[in-house]
């Protein structure tokens, strides 16, 4: 499973001295497109250039336990296969000494020629889970 590793933005944390809910997604932004280029080779910015255009379509993320100062992230990402064959799920999970504080699920397209489509890096991955 890949994985990236944060510690809380002090400037996150809201007045009730936890990191405020609009973050979260933030540090799963984060990793998701790190996973992108680290694991699959995909770098969007680069592919954005050339006219392709990664975007998430919708996400569903559930609190599980807040996110305080001086904590220290493990930010998961894993893809998933969706039901369309045209998108893709990436499922994340934000730990902190092993306790799962928030998970969700992402389901995202790549945009070529305004058609969605799953990049050939992330289809061969897909076919490798099974």
């Amino acid at each position: 499973m890949f994985t990236k590793h944060f510690e809380v933005d002090p400037a996150h944390i809201d007045f009730q001295g936890v990191v405020d809910g609009l973050y979260y997604p933030f540090y799963m932004e984060w990793t998701r497109h790190a996973f992108m280029k680290e694991a699959l080779g995909i770098d969007i910015e680069e592919e954005f250039k050339q006219g392709k255009m990664y975007m998430v379509l919708e996400y569903s993320l559930r609190f599980r336990k807040s996110l305080k100062q001086g904590d220290k992230l493990e930010v998961t990402c894993e893809l998933q296969k969706n039901e369309k064959r045209n998108r893709v799920n990436f499922f994340q999970q934000i730990n902190v000494n092993g306790v799962t504080c928030t998970d969700a699920t992402f389901v995202a397209t790549c945009f070529v020629n305004g058609r969605p489509s799953v990049p050939e890096a992330v289809a061969e991955a897909l076919a490798q889970l099974g």
